[in-house]
């Protein structure tokens, strides 16, 4: 549950926001202490994604499924403003690239096609830094896959 800021004090109100669903498109207080509100892509990221689940995994660790703030800009990474978008895709290394390429980085589906681009030529190695995230999750679903075909 979120607490909703939304009186003229700017002291917590004690209603209370429910959860948001998982699979949706929503726009959301991410955090009180920035006080922003981010648009979240996880139904389209995992729908784009269906047939790479790593990806999917990447998507969350590195941007917790958001693309762009509730203004439209798109999201810059916190360790290093040269990431940006939901796959967060490093401007600095990829913006000549994608651009010759077609893809635009900023937009939704841009960004998530050149990540599809990335990952065919480069695996994961893209994405290494957030390792520790992404790793034992997706070890754990290739586990799962071995297992389901082995009870085949």
């Amino acid at each position: 549950m979120i607490s909703n800021i939304n009186n003229n004090d700017n002291q917590p109100v004690n209603e209370q926001v429910p959860t948001p669903k998982q699979e949706e498109v929503l726009i959301t207080e991410s955090s009180r202490k920035e006080n922003k509100k981010y648009i979240f892509v996880e139904k389209e990221v995992r729908s784009y994604f269906e047939d790479i689940p790593e990806m999917i995994q990447v998507a969350y660790c590195e941007s917790r499924f958001r693309q762009a703030d509730s203004e439209g800009n798109t999201i810059r990474g916190v360790v290093n403003s040269k990431d940006v978008g939901v796959m967060q895709v490093n401007e600095h290394y990829h913006q000549v690239d994608s651009e010759e390429l077609g893809y635009d980085i900023y937009d939704l589906k841009g960004n998530m096609a050149y990540a599809r681009y990335l990952y065919e030529r480069e695996g994961l190695q893209p994405w290494s830094a957030s390792k520790p995230c992404w790793g034992p999750k997706i070890a754990k679903l290739k586990t799962e896959a071995k297992l389901a075909l082995n009870k085949k």
